[in-house]
C-alpha cells in the first residue's frame, strides 16, 4: 500500500527513515551527528588557507524582485531568516502537538518539567548579566536562554544511562517549553522596529490561516500560498520573519485520526484494490491524507528536511569562527564569551536540577515513577548544549562582527563542556543505580488511576502487564480468577497495558478503547469481553463489543479523538519498559504496604496462590 499511496520523492523515504532527532522513532544520535559533521566542517574551511571564501561566499547576496519589489539578502540571511522558518515552523508543530496530545496536554504531569524549563531560562540569563551588565554585549544574554532539542537528545542517546525513557519525556516536555521561551524572547526582545503595514498584512495573512482551519481546509497547498504571503509580509515589517513559521504552526489544527475519515480511507483503499487504476490511486491517496490533521501530515513531511537539510546547512553558514591564536585570546579574557559559557553550562544545569528538585521535595509524587534526582541531573547538564537557537540569537543580538565571533567561541566551547559534564554525571549517578531493573514494582497502585478488581484495601495485591491479542494473557485470566475465588476480599486485582505491537497488531486499540469504555465505569467489562474475543479484534468488532454491553460507543470515540486513552496506554507502556519487563503477561505479588515484587516463574493459579500465601506467612513472621 505505501507504493500506492505515497506519491513523494524516494529520497524522501530515505531522509524519513533517519528523521530521528525531533521522533524518537530511530537513532536520535544520528541527526545530531550531521549538525556536529557540518559545524566542523564550518571550523575547517573558516580555518583553511581558504578561509577567506568562507565569509565571501556566504554574504554573496542574492535577491528575488516580483516588478519594484524585491528582497535582497545575503546567503547567510537567506538561510537565517527564510530556511530557519520552516525549523521554526516545525517547532511550532511540535509545541501545538505537544499541548493539544502529548506530556504538556496533562498539566499535573507536565509542571515539574515546565518549572525546570523556567528556571533553565531564567538563571543563565542572570549569570549572563552578572559579567556582562551593560554595553552592547549585554543584548546577548537571549544567547544562553534555549537548548538545541536535536543535540540534547542525540547527547542523551550516546551518554545517558539504559532505560531512560521517562528521563527522556522529561527533557523533551523541558526543550518544548523551552522553546516557546525562546521564541517569546526573540519575538518581544530582538525585534527593532515596526513597519506598520506589512505587520497588518502578516497579522491579515494569519486570520487567514485561521479561517482556512475553521473551514476545515485540509490540503497543504492553500496553506502554502498564504504562508509564503505571510512570511514575506513579516519580513518586511521588522518583526523576524522566522516567527511567521512559529504562528502559522500554532494555528493549524491537530487531532487523532476521525473514524469517519479512516473509514472512508479504508473504502478507497479496497475500491483501488479491486480496480486498480490512477484516479482510485490518487483517491486512496488523499483519502489517506484527510484522515490525518494538518499538523501532524507537515510534521511528519518537514522533520526529516529540517533535521538532516536545514538545521545542518544553518550550522555550516554560521559556526565558521576564526580559530585564530588572537581570536582564541581574546574569547578567554572576554566576558562575553565566559559569560556564554557560565550561562549555558552553570545556568542551565544549577537552574533545572535545582528546580527540580525543590518541587520534589515540596510535592512528594510529582517526579514520573522511575525517573530519579542522578538522571535529572544529568540531563540538566546536558541542556547546556544551546547549539541551534544559541547561533541563531548571536546573529541578532549581536551585529560587531568580533563581538559575534567572541560568542560563537561561548556557544561551542559550552556545548562541549555541558557535553562531558552530562557523561560524569550520568556516570557519577550510575553507581547509585542497580545495574539491573529493580524487581520493584515502578509505579504504585494508585485507585483513582489503576483498575482495581476486589477491594482497594485488599491486603493482598497482583498486578498483571497484559495484551488483549496475547493467548497467554488470555489464559492467565482463568488463573487470576482462581486466585481471587481462593482469596476472596483479601486481593485486589490490577491490569495495565502492555500492547506488543510487533506481534499483535490489534493490542492497542484494543486497550485504548478498553480505557475509553473506562471513563463510563466499564473497563472490567469489555477487558472480559476482549479476552473473550482475542481472535477479533481490530476497531469495529471493540466498537460492536462495547454496543452489545451497553457502552455508549459514541462517548468512546469522542474519548478516543480527545486523547486521553491513548496516554493512559503509553504511560503504562513507558512503565513496562523502564522496567524492562521481558513481555506478557508479568505479575507483580505484594502483601500489605510493601512495594509488589515481580513473579518470576509459572503463572497458574496453584502456583499464585502458593506464592501470595508465602509472601503472607513471611509478612508475618517478619513482625
Amino acid at each position: 500500500m505505501a507504493d500506492v499511496t505515497d506519491s513523494r520523492p524516494r529520497w524522501h523515504g530515505v531522509l524519513e527513515r533517519i528523521a530521528a532527532a525531533r521522533r524518537g522513532d530511530a537513532s536520535e544520535s544520528l541527526a545530531a551527528l550531521f549538525v556536529l559533521g557540518a559545524t566542523v566542517v564550518a571550523l575547517l574551511w573558516a580555518n583553511s588557507p581558504w578561509g577567506w571564501t568562507y565569509d565571501a561566499f556566504w554574504h554573496t547576496s542574492l535577491a528575488i524582485s516580483v516588478g519594484d519589489a524585491s528582497i535582497d539578502l545575503d546567503l547567510q540571511h537567506w538561510v537565517n531568516d527564510g530556511l530557519m522558518a520552516m525549523f521554526f515552523f516545525v517547532v511550532g508543530l511540535e509545541v501545538k502537538r505537544e499541548f493539544a496530545l502529548g506530556e504538556l496536554r496533562d498539566r499535573s504531569k507536565a509542571a515539574v518539567p515546565l518549572a525546570a524549563a523556567l528556571a533553565g531560562l531564567a538563571l543563565p540569563a542572570v549569570l549572563f548579566l552578572l559579567l556582562n551588565p551593560s554595553g552592547e554585549a549585554a543584548s546577548a544574554w537571549g544567547v544562553v536562554i534555549s537548548t538545541d532539542t536535536a543535540f540534547l537528545l542525540g547527547a542523551l542517546a550516546v551518554v545517558g544511562p539504559p532505560r531512560a525513557e521517562r528521563l527522556r519525556i522529561f527533557l523533551l516536555t523541558l526543550a518544548v517549553a523551552d522553546d516557546v521561551g525562546a521564541l517569546a524572547i526573540i519575538a518581544l526582545v530582538y525585534t527593532d522596529e515596526l513597519h506598520v503595514v506589512p505587520l497588518v498584512v502578516a497579522i491579515v495573512g494569519l486570520l487567514a490561516v485561521w479561517q482556512l482551519r475553521r473551514l476545515r481546509v485540509w490540503r497543504g497547498g492553500a496553506y502554502l500560498v498564504v504562508s509564503v504571503v505571510t512570511w514575506v509580509a513579516f519580513h518586511e515589517s521588522g518583526v523576524h520573519a522566522t516567527l511567521a513559521g512559529v504562528l502559522i504552526a500554532l494555528l493549524l489544527p491537530v487531532y487523532p485520526p476521525k473514524r469517519r475519515e479512516v473509514e472512508r480511507a479504508a473504502a478507497l483503499t479496497r475500491a483501488f484494490r479491486q480496480s486498480p487504476s490512477p484516479e482510485y490511486a490518487r483517491n486512496a491517496r488523499l483519502g489517506l491524507e484527510r484522515a490525518v490533521s494538518v499538523n501532524e501530515r507537515l510534521m511528519r513531511l518537514w522533520q526529516p528536511y529540517t533535521a538532516f537539510i536545514i538545521v545542518p546547512v544553518f550550522a555550516l553558514a554560521n559556526a565558521g569562527v576564526p580559530l585564530t591564536g588572537e581570536t582564541l585570546r581574546a574569547a578567554a579574557t572576554s566576558p562575553l564569551t565566559w559569560g556564554v559559557v557560565l550561562g549555558l553550562v552553570l545556568g542551565k544545569f544549577v537552574g533545572i536540577t535545582g528546580a527540580t528538585a525543590l518541587l520534589a521535595r515540596v510535592r512528594p509524587g510529582s517526579l514520573a515513577p522511575g525517573l530519579r534526582m542522578p538522571q535529572v541531573a544529568g540531563g540538566a547538564a546536558l541542556s547546556g548544549i544551546g547549539f541551534t537557537i544559541s547561533l541563531f540569537i548571536v546573529d541578532l543580538a549581536l551585529p560587531d562582527p568580533v563581538l559575534a565571533d567572541e560568542a560563537r567561541v561561548g556557544v561551542l566551547a559550552a556545548s562541549l563542556i555541558a557535553l562531558g559534564l552530562g557523561a560524569v554525571v550520568f556516570r557519577a549517578g550510575r553507581s547509585s543505580l542497580p545495574d539491573e531493573p529493580s524487581r520493584d514494582l515502578l509505579r504504585a497502585v494508585d485507585p483513582h488511576r489503576d483498575h482495581v478488581r476486589g477491594p482497594v484495601d485488599a491486603p493482598l495485591t497482583i498486578v498483571e502487564y497484559g495484551d488483549f491479542e496475547c493467548p497467554f494473557c488470555g489464559k492467565a485470566t482463568g488463573s487470576i480468577r482462581q486466585v481471587r475465588e481462593h482469596f476472596g476480599d483479601d486481593m485486589r486485582y490490577v491490569f495495565r497495558h502492555l500492547p506488543l505491537d510487533d506481534v499483535h497488531p490489534n493490542a492497542r486499540i484494543a486497550a485504548e478503547v478498553a480505557e475509553a469504555a473506562a471513563e463510563q465505569g466499564r473497563f472490567w467489562d469489555v477487558h472480559d469481553s476482549f479476552f473473550a474475543h482475542a481472535e477479533a479484534l481490530d476497531r469495529d468488532d471493540l466498537l460492536q463489543y462495547c454496543a452489545d454491553l451497553g457502552v455508549d460507543v459514541d462517548r468512546i470515540e469522542d474519548a478516543l479523538h480527545d486523547g486521553r486513552p491513548q496516554n493512559h496506554v503509553a504511560d503504562d507502556e513507558i512503565d513496562a519498559r523502564s522496567s524492562d519487563l521481558p513481555g506478557t503477561p508479568t505479575f507483580y505479588l505484594g502483601v500489605g504496604d510493601a512495594v509488589p515484587q515481580r513473579h518470576v516463574g509459572p503463572y497458574d493459579a496453584a502456583t499464585l496462590i502458593a506464592t501470595l500465601e508465602r509472601m503472607r506467612e513471611e509478612t508475618v513472621d517478619a513482625r
